[in-house]
């Protein structure tokens, strides 16, 4: 089984923060697994988050050019941008699901990439949205996801 899985925001963030030792190797082996078979997606705003995050709200924080590194490296996953398409269907979504604005709008994004999958802790992990399903990358292993195909 092979999955195409949006990343959010929090799970890029994990990756780096060394202050999260248990949630740290299982967002990078997410990561590693999604780069490896090319199943990962993501958004421009989860990229606009993840440089602040990173840069502004860790500690030890990232240099910006260490952030803005990785930001260049994951454009090459065409990241979804904030468009009027988006815009109209998270507001759909939010008032459908009740989501906030904000999660309405990764989950908007996520809908127009065609993603089987989003990996959040910021919403309900098991929960179906229109056919895009939400895991919690901290209650479910890679393999269980993304098979165990390498």
């Amino acid at each position: 089984m092979s999955a195409i899985c949006f990343v959010d925001t929090n799970l890029f963030v994990y990756a780096k923060d060394a202050s999260e030792d248990k949630k740290q190797p299982v967002a990078q082996e997410w990561l590693d697994r999604l780069w490896e078979n090319r199943w990962g997606r993501t958004g421009i705003q989860v990229l606009s988050e993840y440089f602040v995050t990173v840069t502004r709200k860790l500690s030890p924080g990232l240099t910006e050019d260490l952030a803005w590194n990785d930001v260049e490296d994951l454009l090459s996953w065409n990241p979804v941008p904030v468009d009027g398409s988006v815009l109209r269907r998270s507001r759909e979504i939010t008032n459908r699901f009740s989501l906030s604005w904000w999660d309405a709008q990764i989950v908007a994004a996520a809908h127009s990439c065609n993603a089987d999958c989003l990996l959040t802790e910021d919403l309900q992990h098991g929960q179906d949205l229109d056919g895009l399903k939400i895991v919690n990358p901290f209650r479910r292993a890679p393999d269980d996801v993304l098979g165990n195909r390498r």
